[in-house]
């Protein structure tokens, strides 16, 4: 067995969750106290708080404190045979978490001021993102350049699929892109729920800031790869802070890192970790029906998985 870890993003929470897991694992539970600690305020409070978790600033630490902590459980659980890692967006901290390149304390308290950062220029400077539901994604992309070149402020942001790519910018520049791509053929578009341009140069100020919150940080060793959805390549020590900033602006490519990760590495089996499932759904539509695949989003989840790949060897 060759696992690849995947690591939910923002998006992915929802109120109440973790709650089953803090109560039946102590070394969740532990680790979440620890969260709590960094942070300075109660993280299990925030994942009830259906308002809270929401929001940009509290939604990025309760992720990553949640997927963090159920990955190192799940290592401590059996799970051994891990190859690589692939963390989508802010899914990205947590899995250089799990292969040491960052602490567990580290990135959470990183994560709470990029959650702060996002959301006071998401507040002040608001976008648009739609999900844009076509195979022919260079044609998409053409579109959107061709915009981009009559001074709209629209970009390609996320590549979550081979099919499914999203868009951000202005509001008024998203629409007309829409209105274009829907002349053009395409059948499908679907708006998110989302407080700014994420992955677009509209969160240009945020990234300054992480630019400098990043600047004196250690980043240790990697125990295995964990692949960058900027660069399309594995994060390196010496690239990491870089690659981390231009995060925030760049567009996200996790369908080619996600088939890159399985090639490399032989990978024949992917656990997703997180409170959601739109990974492992990803996941059906760019690699092989033959890899397995599980999600650990709460306690029955996390049992059922360490007893089939116990089973599984």
């Amino acid at each position: 067995m060759r696992i690849g870890l995947l690591f939910n993003g923002q998006g992915s929470q929802k109120a109440g969750m973790g709650q089953d897991l803090y109560e039946h694992l102590p070394a969740f539970k532990e680790r979440i106290d620890r969260a709590s600690t960094v942070l300075g305020y109660n993280l299990v409070d925030v994942w009830n708080d259906e308002e809270k978790i929401s929001q940009t600033k509290w939604a990025q630490p309760a992720i990553v404190a949640f997927d963090a902590a159920l990955a190192a459980c799940l290592v401590e659980a059996g799970v051994q045979n891990v190859v690589a890692g692939l963390g989508l967006s802010l899914g990205e901290y947590p899995a250089l978490v799990a292969n040491g390149m960052l602490t567990f304390d580290q990135a959470i308290a990183l994560v709470k001021d990029r959650g702060a950062y996002m959301q006071a220029v998401g507040d002040e400077n608001p976008g648009k993102m739609v999900a844009v539901l076509d195979d022919n994604q260079d044609m998409i992309v053409a579109t959107i350049e061709k915009m981009q070149r009559e001074g709209l402020e629209v970009y390609a942001a996320n590549f979550n699929t081979f099919n499914q790519l999203v868009i951000g910018g202005k509001e008024l520049a998203v629409d007309q892109a829409v209105q274009v791509l829907t002349i053009d053929g395409v059948k499908k578009i679907v708006p998110l729920p989302v407080s700014g341009a994420f992955h677009t140069p509209l969160l240009k100020e945020a990234a300054d800031k992480m630019a400098v919150r990043l600047a004196d940080e250690p980043i240790h060793e990697a125990q295995y790869p964990v692949y960058s959805n900027t660069t399309k390549r594995v994060f390196e020590p010496e690239s990491l802070k870089e690659t981390l900033t231009k995060q925030i602006v760049s567009p996200t490519y996790f369908a080619q890192c996600l088939d890159e990760m399985v090639t490399d590495n032989q990978v024949d089996t992917l656990i997703e970790i997180g409170p959601g499932v739109t990974l492992s759904k990803f996941a059906r539509k760019i690699v092989s029906k033959e890899i397995t695949r599980y999600s650990v989003t709460d306690w029955e989840s996390f049992e059922k998985v360490i007893a089939q790949v116990k089973e599984e060897g």
